[in-house]
This record gives structure tokens, sequence and C-alpha cells, in this order.
């Protein structure tokens, strides 16, 4: 049997090589299936011309985010018509595997970790064997089994990187204006062991931090290296720095070794898991860009929302990493249980009091999974059409939803219409991403709004 594994197209500033895909596929290929990716969003392909590349395939695997859920449904209904066994996994089905199934005409779900789930149900499919399988999930199902995690990260091969070739990606990275091209996003963990109550992490990975060794992260990125030419990394983890001892082993084989990158943190770290000396060999290890997880310059809304952290913790954290030369980003959301027109001031003042380089101010998106999601998921349906972070989905009673619309994009203007935000953004600024920055702002309406 043939596998096809895609992504389908959709809107979207932030292309990136999808690393389920490339950890299914070298799993895969190490049991000895065939497999076929087809990254319809970096390759702009219509979910027509995703069926036809895959024509040749037996078993589609099709991964799904709640962004492009109304993609996946599209493209498995026309795989289905083609009689194509196609199998949905990502965080959206595996939260939501029986709409999704009934949703999609799809014929399972992988939910979760869906590695070894995708090797026994090929296994079981060409046996002509009806698949009971932990992990995996059939429409009208009563009696799910999870499956287990994987204990030994290192067990598992490295992505598929020749058919995820990083030099072959568009120019939109996470972080958008970035250091240096080509650049490859790699995990060194899976998990994290906190609970903010806007994040659907624990209900995808479980709240259990397992990490990959040292060595073997170290491993990956000299071949990525030595094979592509990469000359940056992106640790796409949950938090990079949750332990102590794991990045400082990393920092230390990089400089060991001699490896030649700069790297970041784009998907964001915890302020209170870094001090000085941390940040100071991350520096020197390559390290020139970090991404703080602040989400609000209000205390009582970090404590709404589970955060474990003070504005004390953030404002040290920020301006250690400021000292010692490295750039700085703000991750904020606006519309957390508690805000208010007033709270959302308080961000936009925190935020330009500390020595931050970029900050992105995102409204709630109430994420499938997420503790706010379970908590007011009878209060709205999911509005598949809306623009993810650009528009409510649930908006607490202590402010409305067009106030929301109307602070975001004050907000980044507040924020970048400054000397240094606008100098940092001019340093890494490449023509060749000009389409993507302009629809970038476009879609914030600072200029408009």
């Amino acid at each position: 049997m043939k596998i096809g594994l895609l992504r389908p197209n959709y809107k979207t500033h932030l292309i990136t090589p999808p690393l389920g895909l490339g950890y299914i596929s070298s799993y895969l290929k190490s049991r000895g299936w065939q497999t076929k990716i087809v990254d319809g969003l970096n390759l702009v392909l219509t979910n027509d011309e995703l069926v036809s590349r895959c024509s040749d395939c037996d078993v589609i695997g099709i991964t799904c985010l709640s962004d492009f859920y109304l993609e996946t449904i599209d493209l498995s209904k026309k795989f289905k018509k083609k009689n194509k066994i196609v199998v949905l996994g990502g965080v959206h089905p595996s939260v939501l595997p029986q709409q999704s199934l009934a949703d999609s005409g799809a014929d399972c779900v992988i939910v979760g970790e869906g590695e070894i789930t995708f090797d026994l149900l090929l296994q079981q499919l060409a046996k002509n064997e009806k698949p009971e399988i932990p992990g995996l999930f059939f429409l009208g199902q009563k009696d799910f089994r999870p499956r287990e995690l994987i204990a030994d990260l290192d067990s598992l091969p490295f992505p598929d990187w020749e058919q995820l070739n990083p030099t072959t990606y568009q120019k939109a990275p996470h972080g958008a204006l970035i250091k240096n091209f080509p650049v490859a996003p790699i995990v060194t963990s899976r998990g994290c062991p906190y609970s903010c109550k806007f994040c659907a992490s624990p209900a995808f990975w479980g709240q259990k931090l397992r990490l990959r060794s040292p060595e073997n992260v170290i491993q990956e990125i000299e071949y990525l290296v030595n094979n592509f030419g990469v000359k940056e990394i992106h640790f796409e983890d949950d938090n990079l720095t949750l332990n102590r001892d794991h990045i400082v082993a990393i920092c230390q084989l990089i400089l060991k070794k001699k490896i030649k990158i700069s790297w970041a943190t784009p998907n964001g770290i915890r302020a209170d898991r870094v001090d000085e000396e941390i940040l100071k060999l991350m520096k020197q290890a390559g390290c020139y860009y970090v991404v703080f997880g602040i989400e609000s310059g209000n205390q009582e809304i970090l404590e709404n929302i589970n955060k474990r952290e003070t504005l004390a913790d953030i404002k040290k954290a920020v301006e250690s990493a400021h000292r010692l030369g490295i750039m700085t980003q703000g991750f904020f959301i606006l519309g957390l249980p508690g805000e208010t027109e007033e709270t959302i001031k308080n961000t936009i003042k925190y935020a330009k009091s500390l020595p931050l380089d970029r900050a992105q101010f995102l409204i709630l998106d109430l994420l499938p999974g997420s503790a706010l999601w379970k908590e007011h998921k009878d209060e709205f349906k999911i509005d598949y059409h809306k623009e993810s972070y650009h528009e409510p989905t649930w908006v607490p009673q202590t402010i409305t939803a067009d106030a929301l619309k109307q602070w975001q994009p004050r907000a980044f203007r507040a924020f970048f219409f400054r000397p240094r935000p606008l100098f940092s953004l001019i340093k890494f600024f490449r023509l060749s991403q000009i389409r993507f920055i302009i629809s970038r702002l476009k879609d914030f309406r600072i200029f408009n709004s």
C-alpha cells in the first residue's frame, strides 16, 4: 500500500514544514510502508489538485487544525468519492472525533500521537482485518481506548526531511521576519505540565513533558545543516526551557560541536523558566530571538487563566534577554476571562513598558480541547468561517465583541509606531517576503481601523 499524507491549503501567513506529517511519514517508512507527503499549503494546491496528485495512493492521512477544518472536510469527501481510505489526525479531530467523522465521511480518526496507531492500522488493513486498535476512533464508537504515549522519543526517526525539504518552503516562517534562510523547525520535547486555560496542548499531548535526549536533538540539527544547508533552527516546543538540564545540554553540545546556526523560540517560552545565566548560554549557542507567552498585562487576568506566572517574573526575564542583546517578542491575548477595556489598556501599557522588540496581539480563540472551550462550549457554536484570532468566538461579559475588534489594531499601532519596534522590523525585512507582510498588515487592519 501507498500512503498519502496531506495538509490542505488554507489562509495563513505561517508556512512551515508540518512536523506531524513528517514524523508519521518517517515512522511508517521505517516499518516498510511507502509514503507521499503533499503539503497543499506550501505548494498552493487546490483540493482537486491534491486528489489528483494522490491518485496512486491507497490510504490518505489528512492532518487537521480548527483553522482549516472546512478545507479538511471538503478534501476528505473528495477522496471518498475516489474510494480511498481516509484517516484524519491532528488536534481538532482528536478532540472532536465523532463530529469530524460525521462531517467528513472519513473512515477513522487517529486520536493523539499517531505514529504507532497508523502503522498498526495499515497492518490490519493489509490483512483485511477489522481494525481494533487503541488510539483509533470510528463513527459511533462507544468503547474508545486511548493509546499510551511513546515513552522514548529517541526511538522515533527524524521527520521525513527529504519530503519536507526546508529549502523548498516559502519565506513565511513562524516569526515572519527572521535572520537566516533556509530555516527548519524542530521539537525537542512533547507536552507541557502546565494547564493554561486557553491552550489545547494538554488535551492532545497530556500534561506530561517527554524529552528527546540532547544528543538526539543535535544529530537532527547536524543532519539539517549538512544535508539541506539549514542556517536557522526554530524550536517549536510547547516550552523549550522547562527542563533546565535539557536546554543547558543542548546549548553546550552546539558549542562543543561548533555548529554554526542561528536559532529562535517562536512558539514561546515561559518567563519564569529562564534566568540571565540560561539566556547568556543560549545566546552563546546561537539564540538571537526569544518569544515570551505573556498573554496579559493584568495580574488578575493571568490568575483567571491559571498562568501561574507574575508580571514581575515576565519583566525580569524580558529585561535580562534585552540586556544580553537577544531580540524579544511578547504574545498577548485580548478577550480572556475578566477582560475590560481598562485591562486592555493595562496590557498595551505593560507591553510598551517592557524592552520588547515585537509584540503580537491576538483575540482569544476558544480552541477545542482547551479548558476555556470546555467551560463555555455550550454558550456558542464554532463558526469555521470566521477569521481565527481576529474575530471573537466567545466574549466575557465584561467587554463586547465590537470593542475587542477595535482594540486589536489599536494595540498593534500603539506598540509598533515607535522607533525601536519599527527598526527591529526593518532590520530583518526582505523584499522576497513583501507579499506576506502586506497581507498580514491588511488582516490586522493596522492602517484602516
